[in-house]
């Protein structure tokens, strides 16, 4: 089998996917068996799953294995964990006199090689208060973080970065 069939064969896995997955959203929001309904959410979602295939890569068919399933569930608390923790930090630093914050941006380095790896990470920073994404530039990524504790780039990274980035390889690369 060549190259090009064999990304022939993940592009229609990947658009089958999308196809199964945007029926079943379908499905569970119409929360019927009429064959008339059924056969519109059929057409909606071929329409959609045409449309969008070319937004994601060919490999996320990929990660729907077991392994990295089980990684992802273990993801979810752990971030919501420094989620929470980052609130707090945010909530003493607003209702604190003195407001002790130290703003600015600094950059920080991963590990991590796909596309998708490095804006899950770049997501997951933004999405926990006190920090976000500002750029992504090959390996490094630029953060404006609210409290700058470390201006050198390893001591960043092993504040920001890392408690995330072990599990992210685990389930994207």
């Amino acid at each position: 089998m060549t190259l090009k069939e064999k990304s022939m064969r993940l592009k229609f896995k990947a658009g089958l996917l999308n196809f199964i997955i945007m029926f079943l959203v379908w499905w569970a929001l119409t929360w019927t068996m009429d064959p008339v309904t059924l056969s519109v959410g059929l057409l909606v979602a071929a329409g959609i799953a045409l449309f969008i295939s070319d937004f994601f890569p060919s490999d996320m068919v990929l990660l729907f294995s077991p392994r990295r399933i089980f990684w992802l569930l273990v993801y979810i608390p752990y971030f919501f964990y420094y989620v929470f923790k980052a609130n707090l930090d945010v909530l003493y630093r607003v209702l604190h006199p003195d407001l002790p914050i130290n703003p600015g941006i600094v950059k920080v380095r991963t590990n991590l090689t796909t596309d998708l790896g490095k804006t899950f990470l770049a997501n997951s920073i933004t999405l926990t208060p006190g920090t976000l994404t500002v750029d992504i530039e090959g390996e490094y990524l630029y953060i404006h973080w609210i409290n700058v504790t470390s201006k050198d780039t390893e001591g960043a990274t092993k504040i920001i970065v890392n408690k995330f980035e072990n599990i992210i390889r685990r389930i994207f690369e």
